[in-house]
């Protein structure tokens, strides 16, 4: 399941599904195929459109989202309160964070992936899933509701991703992700992009936001001089050379 990207929750649906329609059997720690070898089992179509493009893009450059992972761990610090968005890196960087020795530390997400793997996280870190309208595409929660509940929260270091970074700044394919990162920017103290190199002059239908707004970038390798605005700021985790 670790290998897959999905929850203890999906398997025993998925499974449940396949059983119905008479695909599979339970047995004793699993379930077996009742088709013959040459008639290939197919997996309900829900889960198909839940799961495989998300994790399609989380097995793309994670060489790389692991290692801007590792950077981004190093600037959070005893006390913050980090939001970690629904992209792959901050699943990375979840994920990373579920072996920390950090004393105290609290995660807000629109990240279902995130949220259903909180179990993993030491006991005395706390969590705000910020619920909402479901979108699978994105695996996150979007949407009126979630927006009121962001608001109620406190962030002190923001971790975001998007589509693409070009001259504009970041975008994205999706309008209403665009309008939830914009506030989750506007409330936070610290904001650092996660962005692997193969997303640099990419560029998505809806601006999240300008470079200017940009305070951080975590990158495996540093951004094309016209975007490279933060080449001066020298600290591994706090500029695009990290």
């Amino acid at each position: 399941m670790t290998r897959f990207g999905v929850s203890v929750a999906t398997v025993h649906r998925d499974i449940a599904a396949l059983v119905r329609t008479g695909s599979a059997r339970k047995v004793h720690g699993g379930a077996i195929s009742t088709l013959p070898e040459e008639t290939p089992v197919k997996a309900p179509a829900s889960a198909n459109q839940r799961d495989s493009h998300f994790i399609q893009r989380l097995e793309t450059n994670r060489a790389a989202k692991m290692l801007i992972a590792e950077r981004a761990e190093r600037s959070i610090v005893d006390g913050d309160i980090v939001f970690l968005d629904s992209s792959t890196t901050c699943l990375c960087l979840a994920r990373r964070l579920q072996s920390s020795r950090l004393n105290n530390l609290s995660i807000v997400t629109n990240s279902v992936l995130i949220a259903q793997e909180f179990f993993r996280f030491p006991p005395h870190f706390i969590m705000m899933s910020l619920g909402g309208n479901f979108k699978c595409q994105l695996n996150s929660f979007l949407g009126k509701i979630t927006l009121e509940n962001l608001h109620r929260l406190r962030i002190t270091r923001a971790f975001y991703s998007g589509v693409g970074l070009d001259a504009a700044g970041l975008s994205t394919y999706h309008e209403a992700h665009a309008d939830f990162l914009r506030e989750v920017l506007a409330l936070s103290e610290h904001n650092t992009l996660l962005l692997d190199s193969s997303k640099f002059n990419r560029a998505g239908l809806f601006l999240i936001c300008g470079l200017d707004e940009i305070e951080a970038l975590i990158s495996d390798q540093p951004p094309p001089v016209p975007l490279d605005r933060w080449h001066d700021t020298g600290a591994s985790t706090k500029g695009a050379k990290a």
